[in-house]
């Protein structure tokens, strides 16, 4: 059974870094891609950042409201799908959620940033910045 679990949420102080971690277990995660999203009370969910899967060498997307904040990364050893966030605002607190989906990569390429291209989600982390 195909499983992520996100951990790592919190509160903190604007300005503040935390790092979110999503574990997954039961389908081969190096040959998925992942993905991070966020949502907040009464909003849509959004696209935070996208790896594509191990391989001839990952890469990486983040949406451009957390460029230069936000670093996606994958522990392909240990099935991890990491989420650095540094220099927190207010305006990221959200629910963060993890996805993973195992597209072709050119297909990928072009749906990274669409929710409904996941197949698989976790339940979530909280993630509340206070100014």
């Amino acid at each position: 059974q195909v499983q992520l679990e996100e951990s790592g949420g919190g509160s903190v102080q604007a300005g503040g870094s935390l790092r979110l971690s999503c574990a997954a277990s039961g389908h081969n995660f190096n040959s998925y891609h992942g993905g991070w999203f966020r949502q907040a009370p009464g909003k849509e969910r959004e696209f935070v950042a996208a790896i594509t899967r191990s391989g001839s060498g990952s890469k990486s997307y983040v949406a451009d409201s957390v460029k230069d904040r936000f670093t996606i990364s994958r522990d392909n050893a240990r099935n991890i799908l990491y989420l650095q966030m540094t220099s927190l605002k207010p305006e990221d607190t959200a629910r963060y959620y993890c996805a993973s989906v195992n597209t072709p990569s050119g297909y990928y390429s072009s749906t990274y940033y669409n929710a409904e291209a996941y197949r698989n989600w976790g339940q979530g982390t909280q993630v509340t910045v206070s100014s």
